[in-house]
């Protein structure tokens, strides 16, 4: 059986699942491997409108590394090796043109923290532990983790997060930003879902063009990411959804109005 199920719906929905329960979803190198191949593939898609990451069963979405796998694989070369793919995997995950959605089902620590940090949503549930566990074992984030959350905590908490070595809670995590929304356990990716289903029904360049002017905006000047907001616009403007939706409204006004009862 795969580690990584890949699973495509007929709205363009791609839904990514961890497939190791019984090891908490945590990522050896072969499922690594599995992962960066699927980001690769869906990376020359046209139809996807959005992805959904998550972790089989009810216990994890993702423990981090494998570290009975790990153990086996202690020259430098091999963190080497292990960093690169998936830093360029979640970096190629990130920069995808549509939304990244994380259903968060229970332990997200290490490098699962660090996935769920490359989404652009993220959907937690009530029983989720967060944690950048990395400092117990020597280590820091090497999957882009440190620069991601750095964004969305600021430095101070970001630091008190990576030296601690905490584990956050749901509540802690809400009011960090850090995730969107909290949900009953085992609702997770059913709210996922729900929201990747309603992104497949909005306007396909509009969805995409959202994301790229926030991106913009997180990674480019001010004055850049403006230019980047405007350059988006005109071809929107004079889409087909924008040109239909004044359609639509002349219709109605030019309707002629129903009398009311005297």
């Amino acid at each position: 059986m795969s580690t990584l199920l890949f699973e495509r719906g007929e709205d363009g929905v791609v839904i990514l699942t961890i497939n190791r329960p019984e090891a908490h979803n945590a990522l050896d190198l072969d499922t690594m491997s599995q992962f960066a191949s699927a980001v690769a593939r869906l990376s020359e898609s046209m139809t996807l409108r959005a992805i959904i990451v998550t972790g089989a069963g009810d216990k994890a979405f993702c423990s981090g590394g494998d570290l009975t796998d790990f153990n086996r694989r202690r020259s430098k070369a091999d963190g080497e090796r292990m960093i690169s793919l998936m830093g360029d995997a979640l970096l190629t995950l990130e920069r995808l043109p549509v939304p990244i959605i994380a259903a968060i089902n229970g332990y997200a620590v290490g490098g699962g923290a660090e996935l769920a940090l490359a989404c652009d949503v993220r959907i937690a549930d009530e029983k989720t532990q967060f944690g950048m566990v990395h400092i117990r074992r020597g280590l820091i984030p090497g999957w882009g983790g440190g620069q991601r959350l750095l964004r969305l905590v600021g430095y101070g908490r970001a630091m008190e997060i990576l030296l601690s070595g905490q584990i956050l809670k749901p509540a802690e995590l809400m009011s960090l930003g850090l995730v969107n929304q909290i949900v009953p356990a085992g609702t997770a990716l059913d709210v996922a879902l729900d929201l990747a289903k309603h992104i497949a029904h909005t306007d396909a360049d509009a969805a995409r063009a959202v994301k790229t002017l926030l991106q913009a905006g997180a990674r480019q000047p001010y004055d850049a990411a403006l230019q980047t907001e405007r350059s988006l616009f005109p071809a929107l403007w004079v889409g087909d959804t924008h040109v239909h939706s004044l359609d639509q409204f002349v219709r109605k006004q030019e309707q002629p109005r129903k009398r009311k009862p005297s």
